[in-house]
């Protein structure tokens, strides 16, 4: 129980401790303290990863409102998520805001961030969790508005407009929830049937939490936000943070309200087809656009997509398919961020007509660019082909009518467009046009970036090639949401 309380509130207290660091005039002191809270962060978090499952006592606010943590397979799953892709990035980050203001205010809000995400993975019931699914956005809002100009306070106003109002949204799904069943989760649900105003609930709740994960109509934050944002911060905000719509789809849909009572519901089919249009559109806005980190945040808006798609079936083997896509994007996408903020911090490159050339100056990164995308396509043998194997049959096996050939089709449509927005960018890295390319001086990747990224691009291949003991994991969770 301490352990859980702990997890949450221990990086919470270091983000308001990191303020004070101020006062060290010695930079690698400071960030060595930084470091050392974010390695404790992660052996608390490994200990409850590796240990029985637990819980706190629930508080009672009232009779329906409670607050409490446990650590189920699912918490578990997003707890290892979330504590190894602070830690990198913020290896990361100790090289990349050497040329940022106020990295301690930088350090403090990723800190802060963590807390909150670690406190909506752990949380026990739908009001915990949704209390700290607003700490998120809060948190994570300085990270956009990091430089403070017009754009970046612009892009921050925008993501919390959006965050905020889907939120509200939410909240009105959870006031009629809460007098039709219980808000604590329990795997399967607590319902046995739902009525037309349960269902619009459910609808409402999706789409407000859908607005964190980039899903159409709520998705226009996140490019937005992005090419404006520290590259670390980008890294979170696109692969871990914007989770956390997903997981709160997750506890609404499979653990309060029954994904038993919403299958082959107008619910079910709204939602599929908000989702391969979101996959679709992603695709094709990235494939247009000449901002790179603007073009790995519509790559966003359509990968995350893809696990909505494999919820929205609500089978088992859908749910399956959808937290390998968890797992798999986070890997790539963090890695992807890095990648672009090596090239930002190195040259000042920021688009992609600019980094022709640019392979055969930073050569390791743009091989692990080129790995990861491999992966984001869904080439084999990388990962992310494991993740969207699984999500095209789970939808191939669903007696979904149209939708069960639909979901494949459009999932193949967009790996073409992936494809075209990611290699293109290799392609003209390593192989520019005659006279195109870049006759700069060639600046090394200090090593404590090249480390991530490194380990990035070996994971998203490793999980392809060793896709057997993470499918029999991921296999153990799917079945215990259901």
């Amino acid at each position: 129980m301490f352990m859980l309380i702990m997890a949450a509130v221990f990086p919470l207290a270091c983000g308001l401790i990191v303020p004070l660091l101020k006062n060290i005039q010695s930079r690698k002191a400071k960030l060595s303290l930084v470091l050392a809270m974010q390695v404790i962060e992660t052996v608390f978090c490994a200990l409850i990863i590796f240990s029985e499952a637990m819980s706190t006592g629930v508080i009672k606010i009232t009779d329906v409102i409670t607050l409490g943590f446990s650590s189920d397979m699912l918490a578990k799953f997003f707890l290892g998520i979330i504590c190894i892709g602070w830690l990198l990035v913020l290896l990361y980050a100790c090289v990349y805001m050497k040329h940022e203001k106020n990295e301690e205010r930088f350090f403090s809000f990723m800190l802060l961030s963590e807390g909150a995400m670690v406190g909506a993975a752990l949380s026990s019931g739908l009001v915990s969790m949704y209390v700290f699914y607003e700490f998120v956005t809060l948190f994570s809002a300085p990270l956009v508005i990091h430089s403070l100009s017009k754009e970046s306070v612009a892009a921050a106003k925008k993501y919390l407009y959006y965050s905020v109002a889907g939120a509200f949204a939410a909240l009105f799904g959870i006031f009629v929830l809460a007098g039709e069943c219980s808000l604590d989760f329990s795997a399967g649900g607590n319902l046995e049937s739902a009525s037309p105003l349960v269902l619009s609930a459910v609808f409402v709740m999706c789409i407000g939490f859908g607005a964190k994960a980039g899903m159409f109509p709520l998705h226009g934050w996140l490019p937005t936000a992005h090419p404006v944002a520290p590259a670390p911060a980008s890294a979170l905000l696109s692969a871990i943070i914007a989770k956390a719509g997903v997981l709160a789809i997750i506890r609404t849909v499979f653990f309060t309200v029954g994904a038993k009572v919403l299958f082959g519901t107008w619910v079910q089919t709204a939602l599929l087809c908000l989702c391969l249009l979101t996959v679709l559109m992603g695709s094709m806005m990235a494939y247009r656009e000449k901002v790179f980190k603007k073009r790995l945040a519509y790559s966003t808006v359509s990968q995350i997509s893809y696990v909505l798609c494999g919820l929205f079936l609500f089978t088992e083997s859908g749910v399956e398919g959808a937290l390998l896509q968890i797992l798999f994007h986070a890997i790539v996408k963090v890695g992807l961020f890095l990648c672009c903020g090596a090239v930002i911090y190195l040259y000042g490159k920021t688009t992609v007509d600019e980094i022709h050339g640019m392979g055969r100056k930073m050569p390791v990164t743009f091989f692990c660019f080129t790995l990861l995308s491999l992966s984001l396509i869904g080439i084999p043998p990388t990962g992310g082909f494991i993740s969207k194997w699984y999500l095209a049959s789970a939808s191939l096996e669903a007696s979904m009518g149209v939708f069960s050939w639909l979901v494949p089709a459009v999932l193949l449509a967009s790996a073409l467009l992936t494809a075209g927005y990611l290699l293109s960018i290799s392609i003209h890295a390593f192989f520019p046009s005659e006279g195109s390319a870049q006759t700069m001086e060639i600046r090394k990747e200090p090593v404590l970036m090249l480390i991530p990224i490194v380990l990035l691009a070996v994971l998203s291949l490793a999980g392809g090639l060793f896709a057997a003991p993470v499918t029999e994991f991921i296999g153990r969770i799917a079945s215990s949401v259901m």
